[in-house]
């Protein structure tokens, strides 16, 4: 590299050409640091968490310090790790990749997403810093507005502010689609993680107001003493969880959808098969987005709600459930006498399916009217809503962000370790989370710093496993950064996939593709049988083959 270049290359990366770019692909990469960011400060206060339950008694940390570590716990990792991890980061970088597009609609609205993303959060954690909140991450009225301690109205206004970065996301989202497809590109030679961006970018758009109008009135009535939601003052607190539930629940589709589409790419890939179904598959995620917006009452079955509305939506709920079942039996399907190959990003795949199946069903006791009177304020409710969002979620996250590697950084990381990483998290995952289903069933409420001394087994199984879960998550960081230097170099396509994406050098150039690719045929075109792929050029990581298993 001779002056000229270093000049030139040294322009191009330094701070404030980062901070200020409009390439999709490096505002996929800041919001990478970002998300992880906060991610840290969430399992700092789980950590914390998990060692103040070893104890019946407790002793590490006060009730009050408690009630504000599961608020600072729940409010990082659900409104800035879960719901912007997958669309934000792999969708940002990823989307126009396989649409053929040059970039997003609006690359200058991105980067403002970006911007309000981390001043959303910088506002959280100066409430954290300030106080804390003990609310919960719900924010449930009339407590939150008129009883609660600590810095509320500079909590909410922090997710407030971040809802925009999710609106914007989604209307960007939602007009590249529709606009910047490459010719042949038709909607059902979408990949399945395109469909899913899709579905979720309009919950986000549709939803996402909902929410911002309920934190602006939890803030009017805090500061100036309105009566919306308390009683006392003539407000209503059910208005509130109508509300807050109304986003809340759509929301949880925003976390899991673009998970579901991770895994609808995956599958196929390393099955060396097209998807079983894919009409079904693509419908399956529009149907989940329309369905969530029907089913929020389910979170209110103990509320002053009516029964014969409980009864509505709990028949709702167990319909939402087709959708998702298609998805699990499409995906069995495709693997079905597959050669499948057990690389690092199918096993994340594998891991997905079996716990967002048993998230799935034990949501199914919370649907029904019965059961769930009797479990909704207890452990059972953590374990099922962790199995969901961080057994599938994040399971999904780290398989797609292994899948893609290649293509974001043009290097290989170390397959065993991956391998490793994937198995030692999924161990954890369960030894924390399954024995929650059993505190629950035995009447273990939720949010409790102070527990029975017949609770403390299930404690310490949790408290074990969380640590293990660690373990599986720290590897990743690690690995990653070693194979920026030492990794080998990955080629344009080192899984034989299909799809545009591999169609470009990893990484890829700032513009995407030098012509623009024309589609002539759908996904997932995976001849049976198929001969092996060429030789990589030297230096390169070797490429799966498509009988290997």
């Amino acid at each position: 590299m001779n002056t000229d270049q270093k000049a030139d290359y040294l322009a191009e990366h330094t701070l404030r050409s980062c901070l200020l770019t409009t390439d999709h692909k490096r505002i996929g990469l800041l919001y990478l640091f970002s998300i992880l960011f906060f991610f840290a400060i969430a399992a700092v206060a789980a950590a914390l968490i998990r060692l103040q339950l070893i104890s019946p008694t407790g002793g590490l940390l006060t009730t009050e310090t408690y009630n504000r570590l599961f608020t600072l716990h729940g409010v990082f990792m659900v409104w800035f790790f879960l719901i912007p991890s997958i669309p934000s980061v792999l969708g940002n970088f990823i989307l126009p990749l396989m649409l053929g597009a040059r970039d997003l609609a609006f690359p200058k609205l991105n980067l403002l997403s970006w911007y309000l993303f981390n001043a959303g959060g910088l506002l959280a954690l100066w409430a954290i810093v300030g106080g804390g909140v003990d609310t919960g991450w719900t924010f449930y009225a009339p407590y939150s507005t008129t009883y609660a301690n600590g810095q509320v109205v500079t909590m909410v206004a922090g997710i407030f502010v971040a809802g925009f970065s999710s609106i914007l996301t989604g209307l960007n989202f939602i007009v590249t689609t529709h606009q910047m497809r490459a010719p042949g590109l038709t909607w059902f030679r979408l990949p399945i993680f395109v469909w899913s961006l899709y579905a979720t970018s309009l919950i986000l758009v549709l939803a996402t107001p909902v929410l911002a109008m309920l934190l602006m009135l939890v803030g009017i009535e805090r500061i100036w003493g309105v009566g919306i939601f308390d009683p006392s003052l003539g407000g209503d607190p059910v208005l509130f969880q109508h509300l807050f539930w109304f986003y809340s629940h759509p929301a949880v589709y925003v976390m899991i959808l673009p998970g579901m589409g991770v895994v609808s790419e995956l599958i196929p890939c390393f099955a060396r098969k097209r998807l079983f179904g894919y009409p079904f598959v693509a419908g399956a995620s529009v149907a989940i987005a329309v369905f969530g917006f029907l089913v929020w009452g389910h979170h209110m079955f103990v509320s002053s709600q009516s029964p014969y509305a409980g009864m509505v939506f709990s028949f709702l709920s167990y319909m939402v459930a087709i959708p998702s079942a298609i998805k699990v039996f499409n995906w069995t399907a495709t693997l079905y006498k597959g050669s499948i190959a057990l690389d690092t990003p199918m096993l994340y795949a594998l891991g997905f399916i079996g716990l967002f199946t048993a998230g799935g069903l034990t949501g199914l006791f919370l649907a029904a009217l019965a059961v769930d009177v009797h479990v909704t304020h207890t452990y059972f409710v953590v374990a099922h809503f962790h199995y969901i969002m961080v057994g599938g979620m994040v399971l999904a996250f780290m398989g797609g962000l292994h899948y893609w590697w290649p293509k974001i950084t043009g290097r290989m990381y170390p397959e065993q370790l991956g391998r490793l990483a994937a198995l030692v998290t999924f161990i954890g995952f369960n030894l924390t989370f399954f024995p929650q289903f059993i505190l629950g069933y035995l009447g273990m409420p939720r949010r409790y710093a102070l527990y029975p001394p017949e609770f403390q087994f299930y404690h310490i199984l949790s408290t074990a496993g969380a640590s293990i879960l660690g373990v599986g998550y720290a590897l990743p960081v690690f690995y990653f950064l070693w194979s920026l230097k030492h990794g080998l170099r990955a080629g344009p396509n080192p899984w034989c996939a299909t799809g545009l994406e591999w169609q470009t050098p990893s990484p890829p150039p700032p513009y995407n593709f030098e012509t623009t690719p024309i589609v002539d045929s759908g996904p997932y075109n995976y001849p049976q049988p198929a001969s092996p792929p060429p030789t990589p050029p030297p230096g390169e990581a070797p490429r799966m083959t498509n009988t290997e298993s």
